[in-house]
């Protein structure tokens, strides 16, 4: 099993989210992580999510999230080029004597620290999961109070865009664009 990054443009409806998640549920799936926000376009999301499966399991689960009415455009974009990033806020212990080292390996990381306070420090940092990975579990040993990840959000990279539409704003008119 592997980790699949499937992108979708759906209607931004109540009730998407919960339909798609439930179609990965019924079928075994564990979501890793699932990130959604406004598109490019008007009253569409976009939602980014990273499921363990193999190539034909997800590519089942793409077919049947397809078919799901506020679906516009699903694909699987594990096997493209693309760029992925992640976004963490990481709140660590520190005390004077540990500010400036943590300081030092944020530096190091090309992360932010966004709040201070007398007893902690809130780091942001993005990348790929990877180095998230690795600025945490150097975090780790000062104490990490919380850690907050949005999971991975991904674009194809150059002119490529599996799931651009040309301002649609129905699945129905975007059913009479691929037929055409």
């Amino acid at each position: 099993m592997a980790k699949h990054t499937i992108v979708a443009l759906v209607e931004d409806k109540p009730g998407v989210l919960n339909r798609m998640a439930s179609l990965f549920r019924r079928r075994g799936f564990n979501i890793e992580s699932i990130a959604v926000g406004h598109s490019e376009l008007p009253s569409l999301s976009r939602m980014t999510i990273v499921v363990d499966g193999s190539a034909t399991m997800v590519e089942q689960v793409r077919k049947q999230l397809d078919k799901v009415i506020d679906v516009v455009r699903v694909s699987d974009i594990t096997e493209d080029e693309i760029t992925a990033r992640e976004l963490a806020l990481v709140k660590v212990k520190a005390t004077s004597a540990t500010r400036s080292e943590i300081m030092q390996i944020v530096d190091i990381f090309r992360a932010n620290i966004v709040d201070v306070s007398s007893d902690s420090v809130t780091v942001e940092v993005t990348g790929d999961e990877d180095k998230i990975t690795s600025l945490f579990n150097l975090l780790r040993g000062f104490g990490v109070r919380e850690l907050a990840r949005t999971g991975r959000i991904a674009v194809a990279r150059g002119s490529a865009s599996p799931l651009q539409v040309e301002k649609k704003s129905s699945k129905a008119q975007v059913k009479r664009q691929k037929a055409s």
